[in-house]
């Protein structure tokens, strides 16, 4: 047991104390073994739930989801505080000093912005000041590689635009789309190892980057996209499924296509 007053209703300052004292001797053992790596997934766990919270509109969801990400912000705070590296004080203190750096045009800096659209570059060319990136290939590199390949791909893609490097239109990049999935074909069609130099594993690759690029240059977010995809073939596999008079695996290829067409003609 710790010393510690139960309240009914706890503040910032308790939370840090109790995240303390978890960690602490006479703490909870659980707590005290973990590491940055240890709880490296439960963080991206909890930011899923706080975004699935968001999208259902439940701000009781949210209140308690947006606590649990906060608590993730704190624990590995609180792991380098032990370390004598950084504290929680310092985070707060960073990210402040971020914003006010960020937005001149609020707190009395040299670059102006009238717009949204203007505070952006602004936002961009002050990002890329602050962490020392003196080129376009500087600032993709920083993209984080732990990204969704394909939020990954669209983010490299926008920095590429914006320096210039990109094709003139969206039909000029869809044409591009279907090079490399012509590509792709060759390469299923020759026989190589998946991972060989130009196989399938590469051309998939290629195909996957462009559909992202052209994902960027129509204004649509890939990642919702194909989740709009994936939602949409479970909508249909189920209706698949439902509508077979035997196990799947016992129908025949022609039974399976007519129940797909009937799920697709249903949808509209």
């Amino acid at each position: 047991m710790v010393d510690f007053q139960c309240k009914p209703r706890y503040d910032w300052a308790d939370f840090l104390e109790i995240m303390r004292l978890l960690r602490g001797p006479g703490g909870c053992p659980w707590d005290a073994e973990q590491t940055h790596q240890s709880i490296r997934r439960n963080f991206l766990e909890e930011t899923y739930e706080v975004l699935d919270a968001l999208d259902r509109d439940d701000a009781e969801a949210m209140c308690e989801e947006l606590g649990d990400v906060l608590m993730q912000v704190v624990f590995h705070a609180t792991i380098e505080a032990e370390r004598g590296r950084f504290t929680m004080a310092d985070v707060v203190d960073g990210v402040a000093q971020k914003m006010v750096y960020r937005h001149p045009h609020v707190f009395g800096g040299t670059m102006q912005a009238d717009n949204s659209e203007q505070v952006l570059v602004n936002w961009e060319v002050l990002k890329r000041q602050e962490k020392g990136q003196r080129s376009t290939a500087d600032a993709i590199e920083s993209v984080p590689h732990t990204l969704p390949a394909l939020w990954r791909a669209e983010k490299t893609a926008s920095k590429t635009a914006k320096a210039g490097f990109d094709w003139d239109d969206a039909m000029s990049a869809l044409n591009k789309l279907e090079e490399e999935v012509r590509e792709l074909r060759q390469a299923m069609e020759s026989g190589k190892a998946p991972d060989a130099p130009h196989g399938v594993r590469e051309e998939l690759g290629d195909a996957l980057f462009m559909a992202a690029k052209l994902a960027q240059m129509t204004h649509v977010d890939p990642e919702d996209a194909l989740h709009r995809a994936c939602d949409k073939f479970d909508s249909r596999f189920r209706f698949v499924e439902s509508g077979a008079d035997k196990p799947l695996a016992d129908c025949t290829k022609e039974e399976l296509l007519a129940l797909w067409r009937a799920a697709k003609e249903q949808e509209s």
